[in-house]
């Protein structure tokens, strides 16, 4: 919830756009209202996009709407910062891990779904051979 609600103006058609999928907006955390002839009020804003220019986030939100009576545009910026913490969240390479740190993050990593590869694709982990770790130390 916004502290200071932030104010919007935009043509009529754009806000008769938002006020209609006001409610899909606000399952993803983005809550408008309309506020006059030709604006709109944000009262609430998704967390993670504290740092976005929200009055052009809802303004492209709205010709979005009116263009093409759809938009992915909040989901993908909220899939791309969630992404982005995962990212910068994750166990980086080279770092030294106990045994109970490897199970616990292993057992995570059954329990998840897609978990075989970062949300760059990447593969998390490879499956190797006796045969090709014998290869790889020289005893083929």
């Amino acid at each position: 919830m916004l502290l200071i609600p932030e104010v919007v103006e935009m043509p009529e058609d754009d806000v008769g756009a938002l006020d209609e999928r006001a409610a899909e907006l606000e399952e993803l955390g983005l809550v408008l209202e309309r506020f006059g002839p030709g604006a709109v009020i944000v009262r609430e804003i998704p967390a993670m996009l504290k740092n976005l220019a929200i009055k052009k986030l809802v303004r492209d939100l709205a010709d979005d709407f009116v263009e093409w009576e759809s938009s992915s545009r909040l989901r993908d910026k909220l899939d791309h910062v969630a992404a982005t913490m995962a990212c910068h969240g994750s166990v980086r390479s080279g770092r030294r891990m106990r045994s109970e740190e490897m199970d616990a993050l292993l057992r995570e990593m059954e329990a998840t779904p897609l978990s075989g590869q970062c949300n760059h694709g990447r593969p998390t982990w490879i499956k190797l051979k006796l045969t090709d770790i014998e290869r790889l130390f020289g005893r083929d």
